[in-house]
């Protein structure tokens, strides 16, 4: 096959005479400095339809496969005059670690005209604030980011302060705890939702009767973040209800995330009743989903093996050990 260069694409890309070619998508994927300098250069001749089509492709494909990058795509276009590119831009970057990009996505917060891309900074931000509780972050880069977090979480405009909050879930900061309470307070299934969400990125098991009164609720978000949350805090106490949600839950949705945070959690009966849906499971997708699930649970057998092992109060110690 013969390869295309990157110009012929970026004259597809600004040709509106012609609809843009799905194969010249591939190219965009982790450009090289010089393709993306010409893209930069290109984009003002793209016509606005055709750049936010292209953007809400690249954003599709970065779902479908995590080994795809178009973070420097994304962080050219934070200061795109349309509100809809720099927002499906910033969707682009929610896995990124590049913490030269603060400052931008800190103005975006405080200030982008667009409350949906605001919000969507917010979501971007708390990638930063993991970064800064495992203390990988430059100095007062940590508490600039947790600041505008914590302002926004107060903001008139419900996505951006959910978000914020989503986003302070990783934080170690006491203002966390009671914006949590607040938000697991208020009667919208929305919040209830954001709620758990930062309480399972949270590592504290304070939230486990919040969490397990949530895998209850009729709210089809509530429950789904609920289940992910029990997972990912391994929620023991949670074991049991999710194994009899597995008998009766309808939502597709719902359905995987109780199987992966089976995995997460794993212990008794996980892996026989996993094993079971493997054997019944019919649809190829459904079979290679609970198959990594199995992996996973042995990924978690052995690391509750590694640590009985690595902690035994009744081990004897070798006094000629050094």
């Amino acid at each position: 096959m013969t390869e295309i260069p990157f110009s012929t694409v970026l004259g597809a890309l600004t040709n509106s005479d012609q609809s843009f070619p799905p194969r010249y998508l591939q190219f965009f994927n982790d450009l090289a400095p010089v393709d993306l300098a010409a893209l930069k250069k290109a984009w003002p001749r793209v016509p606005l339809l055709r750049k936010r089509s292209l953007l809400k492709k690249l954003n599709e494909r970065f779902d479908e496969d995590d080994l795809l990058s178009y973070e420097d795509i994304g962080a050219m276009l934070l200061q795109d005059e349309d509100g809809e590119v720099r927002t499906r831009a910033l969707k682009l970057l929610e896995e990124t670690t590049d913490s030269r990009l603060i400052p931008s996505l800190v103005r975006m917060v405080q200030q982008d005209p667009e409350a949906e891309t605001r919000a969507r900074a917010a979501t971007v931000l708390g990638q930063f604030v993991q970064l800064g509780e495992m203390g990988d972050l430059p100095d007062g880069k940590r508490e600039l980011v947790e600041e505008t977090l914590l302002k926004a979480a107060h903001d008139e405009h419900t996505s951006i302060a959910r978000a914020a909050l989503e986003s302070l879930g990783y934080s170690s900061r006491p203002e966390l705890e009671d914006l949590i309470i607040s938000a697991f307070n208020r009667p919208d299934p929305l919040w209830q939702a954001t709620a758990l969400f930062a309480a399972g990125r949270s590592a504290d098991n304070r939230w486990q009767e919040q969490i397990i009164t949530g895998l209850l609720s009729e709210d089809v978000p509530v429950r789904l973040v609920a289940v992910q949350s029990a997972g990912e805090l391994e929620l023991k106490a949670a074991r049991r209800t999710l194994l009899e949600m597995l008998e009766e839950e309808e939502d597709d949705d719902v359905f995987q995330a109780i199987i992966w945070s089976l995995s997460q959690i794993g212990g008794e009966d996980v892996r026989t009743y996993l094993e079971a849906l493997l054997a019944k499971a019919e649809d190829d997708d459904q079979i290679e989903y609970i198959e990594e699930a199995l992996a996973n649970l042995s990924f978690t057998e052995d690391m509750e093996k590694f640590d009985l092992i690595a902690f035994d109060p009744d081990a004897e110690i070798d006094p000629d050990e050094n």
